[in-house]
């Protein structure tokens, strides 16, 4: 199954780019483990809803190396379950940033997923499952963006008076 989902972020690429490649601590919902290098390992929390009413699993995340092209980003990340793998899918795809002329930015996930338990999991996908994965990555890309956007939006460093 094929699922994307977009955003835009009311800043310029520029000052999303770096927040996006340089500490993807800083900006993953839900983090409980720390990254030193590309690739390493992450985890977070995935899921749906907000305070008593989320739903909501622990994931592994997997970030390669960047593809960058002039006012165009991609992640590649790959995302999996915690726990009894046979139960939940692997999603494969990518984040992508992308400028949309010089004050906007566009942040865009795409993931591909088969449904676990063969033809009964991809019944019950078509008929219900999908909708939690389509929830899910709205609210990953959500909340990326809004963290992202306040990171890009508030000053990191004083500007000297003149």
């Amino acid at each position: 199954m094929f699922l994307r989902y977009y955003c835009e972020l009311p800043e310029p690429y520029e000052a999303i780019e770096p927040l996006l490649l340089n500490a993807p601590e800083t900006w993953l919902p839900g983090l409980a483990t720390r990254a030193n290098h590309r690739g390493e390992l992450l985890q977070g929390e995935i899921g749906f809803g907000r305070g008593r009413y989320r739903v909501g699993k622990r994931v592994e995340m997997r970030f390669r190396a960047p593809l960058r092209t002039p006012g165009r980003t991609v992640l590649p990340m790959t995302w999996t379950a915690t726990g009894p793998l046979a139960l939940f899918p692997v999603f494969e795809g990518e984040l992508e940033l992308g400028a949309l002329g010089a004050r906007r930015t566009q942040l865009v996930i795409s993931v591909n997923y088969l449904p676990p338990l063969g033809a009964v999991g991809q019944t019950v996908d078509r008929f219900a499952l999908h909708r939690l994965a389509e929830a899910t990555i709205k609210d990953f890309l959500d909340q990326t963006g809004d963290t992202l956007r306040a990171a890009a939006a508030s000053p990191t460093e004083a500007s000297p008076a003149i």
